[in-house]
């Protein structure tokens, strides 16, 4: 039975990852080696928490009742021992992953379960860091995880259905709808097809077709994208775009399945986006 659920990373995805787990019921602990990190994600979440309530997201008091149930622990070791269940949400990079699993072996309970939320390192990549591959899945969010509700669960070919069972059980308590896939393919189904999107209209632009306003005026106006592939960009990070190109190419083998060089300029010159205040658009 899972009571206890450690999420690794207090960025916006493993906070709010940690929030959803103490909504569903479960002792939650969210380490990050960052005590700064980790006192942002506490003041993030206690006033994500509290508009969720006004605004009827959540039931009175559920915000409160949450917060009581998550601890911000910056050691690793006393994150972990009694962790039914691990979620790591870190930058996607694979020796860093590998890594952190390797420590998580060692660290938690021989029964819990290590997943990952990474979209572009398949766990099969990562298993073998562990004596438990059986117990390494992958367990997909989508940003920002308070309000997108379903969750890509990958069933590789080292992931026993216990593991497969703990991770829909664990979706589920947090109130989010578990699409499990069989088979791993990099991107999933969601970020497969939204590559796709995104590959086209970085070439349609790097072409001169027309410019990257205009590809997303047609791209909303045209096919009823609420949100098009630039601002997706923007959105995601331009970074995190081009690190998946870099993930992209690896899979394949094919050095033209890299990140478009649009990509690598605005990584280059530090518009990422959203987050930097300027990537394809400018924000205040």
């Amino acid at each position: 039975m899972i009571r206890t659920v450690t999420v690794i990373g207090a960025g916006t995805m493993g906070a709010e990852i940690a929030a959803l787990a103490a909504l569903g019921g479960y002792e939650t602990y969210l380490h990050d080696n960052s005590s700064d990190a980790l006192m942002l994600a506490g003041a993030r979440l206690q006033s994500r928490l509290h508009a969720m309530e006004e605004k009827g997201k959540i039931g009175e008091g559920a915000g409160r009742l949450a917060l009581a149930r998550l601890h911000f622990e910056p050691v690793l070791e006393r994150a972990v021992r009694e962790a039914d269940f691990v979620i790591e949400a870190v930058y996607e990079d694979l020796e860093l992953k590998r890594r952190i699993f390797a420590d998580l072996d060692r660290l938690a309970p021989a029964h819990a379960v290590l997943a990952t939320n990474s979209s572009t390192i398949v766990s099969s990549r990562i298993a073998d860091a562990t004596g438990r591959p059986a117990k390494v899945i992958n367990m997909h969010f989508f940003t920002p995880p308070l309000v997108m509700e379903i969750v890509e669960v990958v069933q590789g070919p080292h992931v026993a259905d216990e593991t497969v069972a703990a991770t829909v059980e664990v979706a589920m308590a947090m109130g989010r709808q578990p699409a499990l896939l069989k088979k791993e393919t990099f991107g999933f189904v969601a970020n497969r097809v939204l590559g796709a999107i995104l590959n086209e209209a970085l070439k349609i632009v790097a072409d001169g077709v027309c410019s990257h306003e205009e590809v997303d005026q047609i791209v909303q106006k045209a096919l009823g994208h609420t949100l098009p592939p630039f601002r997706i960009l923007d959105l995601v990070g331009n970074d995190v775009a081009w690190y998946v190109g870099q993930e992209r190419a690896r899979w394949t083998g094919n050095p033209a399945d890299g990140p478009s060089p649009l990509l690598t300029e605005k990584v280059q010159r530090g518009e990422l986006g959203r987050k930097t205040g300027k990537g394809w658009y400018t924000y205040g």
